[in-house]
């Protein structure tokens, strides 16, 4: 274990090492807040389970982590005297079956099986030093695009604003700096005196776990809610703008996040409150029409009836635990991209923004 750091930003997920005999590390989340652990990933089972168990969360932060994690197959058909191609191929294919909903994920395997595909013609060294270097390109991205983000969106936020969120897309979600929460990040070091309401995001808290831990290190009014309390908090007037991070965003708008955010964004359309999608373009899925045909990933009953370890609900009774919602676009206010604002959110203006 090691202790909380002192610099600003995390690194959440990260590589050490050379190609050859390297290893994924990465922040444990499911520690948070109470310890700060970063744990090695030696083999592609443990970056699976990692994604799976969410060690690793945050739909950015998941297509990282998958990305080293394809090296680690690479690695072992080197040290093995197998077929590299075949190896990363493998590797890849299993990631993808960890997590369904988020696009990212997908996203960063796709660019990982084109890259091997590109360089299949080098040696299996020079071979899997070119799929690492990927792997890199796409975190550094991600930071770039995150503090884009966060420059975007900052113009939206009004001095002295009340803005809630719901789930965690900060640091620990990304690269970096976050998406979401690099909207509030940015406003705060502008010295705009924002003031966060960060929903405890139910079953797995992440809002309480995760956001309210970012936000206070970084020193960022914070005070954190009960999902069942946004509408109260709202009706109060202490809320200005809502901003959220997102999983999926279908070619219409329609986005996936964390299950509750459709009724946060319900609540903000009957306050007349803007709601905001902060997101970076890989985040984009242009292949779906809308958000009906997004994959809901269903999860384990027990975080619901057994939380954290303790028991909270009758035995044998049965749940539904549906781990992310879509909202429609006609209920998002504007999506913050690295590429700039999308207003209104619909098609024509997506693809205008993203230049497809």
């Amino acid at each position: 274990m090691s202790a909380e750091p002192a610099e600003a930003t995390l690194e959440t997920v990260g590589w050490v090492g050379n190609a050859s005999d390297g290893f994924v590390q990465l922040i444990d989340q499911t520690r948070l807040p109470t310890e700060f652990t970063r744990i090695e990933c030696h083999d592609v089972s443990s970056v699976w389970e990692a994604i799976r168990v969410l060690r690793v969360r945050g739909a950015p932060a998941i297509g990282i982590a998958a990305a080293y994690g394809a090296v680690l197959g690479g690695q072992r058909a080197l040290n093995d005297g197998a077929d590299m191609l075949a190896g990363l191929r493998a590797a890849s294919a299993h990631l993808r079956t960890s997590r369904p909903t988020a696009v990212n994920l997908f996203w960063a395997l796709d660019r990982i099986d084109r890259t091997a595909v590109d360089a299949s013609g080098l040696a299996p060294g020079a071979l899997l030093d070119r799929v690492l270097s990927e792997a890199h390109a796409i975190a550094r991205e991600d930071r770039a695009m995150c503090r884009s983000i966060g420059r975007f969106g900052a113009d939206l936020a009004p001095h002295g604003a009340g803005v809630l969120t719901h789930c965690n897309a900060g640091g620990l979600a990304t690269a970096d700096y976050g998406t979401a929460l690099a909207v509030i990040f940015s406003a705060h070091e502008q010295g705009k005196a924002v003031h966060v309401y960060a929903d405890e995001t139910r079953p797995l808290l992440q809002g309480a776990r995760l956001t309210a831990w970012e936000l206070q290190r970084r020193g960022v009014p914070v005070t954190l809610i009960c999902d069942n309390m946004a509408a109260q908090v709202m009706k109060e007037g202490k809320v200005q703008l809502v901003v959220v991070g997102a999983d999926r965003i279908a070619a219409n708008g329609d986005t996936a996040n964390k299950i509750g955010t459709y009724g946060v964004a319900l609540l903000a359309r009957a306050h007349d409150i803007p709601f905001y999608v902060a997101a970076p373009s890989s985040t984009f899925d242009l292949s779906l029409a809308d958000g009906s045909a997004v994959p809901i990933e269903q999860r384990d009953p027990r975080e619901i009836t057994a939380g954290f370890g303790r028991q909270t609900a009758p035995e044998g009774i049965e749940v539904y635990n549906p781990a992310f919602d879509v909202t429609p676009a006609s209920l998002i206010t504007a999506i913050i991209t690295e590429r700039g604002v999308i207003h209104p959110v619909n098609e024509t203006a997506i693809r205008a923004k993203l230049g497809t």
